[in-house]
């Protein structure tokens, strides 16, 4: 469908709370091909709708192992186990990572593109992943939460 600007840190979007999406129809699964072509448009691992403007509780998350992606509708994270300290970076906040500590595993439920109930318990990469972009749906991004934050060397 089409590759959408990324919104950066700093635009208001990214810091309002996300709508919970009622009905699984035709403009909310063009919204979910804008989301896939614009996260395989970059080398990142997860998109959240509002990182493209839109305030709707969807995540789309691909580790790009050859699973394909995860697309989840509704995300809630049910279940938390455990603390690890991880480096993260952001396709909202390109050139920067970031310190931060996050679960070392996770239960998540929420709904596919079909609108069934469905979870996913993870540890590592993903587990994280989960936890970044169901934050970006509370308005919330890896810099509020970091320890420290530093700027990437160009290479």
């Amino acid at each position: 469908m089409a590759i959408r600007q990324i919104l950066q840190l700093g635009n208001p979007v990214l810091r309002r709370v996300s709508k919970k999406v009622d009905k699984i129809d035709e403009p909310t699964l063009n919204l979910i091909q804008d989301m896939k072509d614009t996260l395989y448009s970059t080398t990142g691992i997860g998109l959240a709708a509002p990182q493209i403007g839109v305030l709707k509780k969807i995540i789309l998350i691909d580790l790009r192992e050859g699973d394909g992606p995860i697309i989840l509708i509704n995300p809630v994270i049910v279940a938390k186990v455990g603390q690890e300290e991880s480096v993260e970076g952001c396709l909202s906040y390109v050139g920067h990572e970031g310190k931060l500590v996050r679960p070392k595993k996770v239960t998540v439920t929420g709904l596919n593109v079909k609108g069934e109930k469905v979870e996913y318990t993870a540890d590592g990469l993903l587990a994280k992943a989960f936890c970044h972009e169901i934050d970006h749906l509370e308005g919330i991004m890896y810099v509020d939460r970091a320890k420290k934050v530093y700027k990437l060397e160009e290479e």
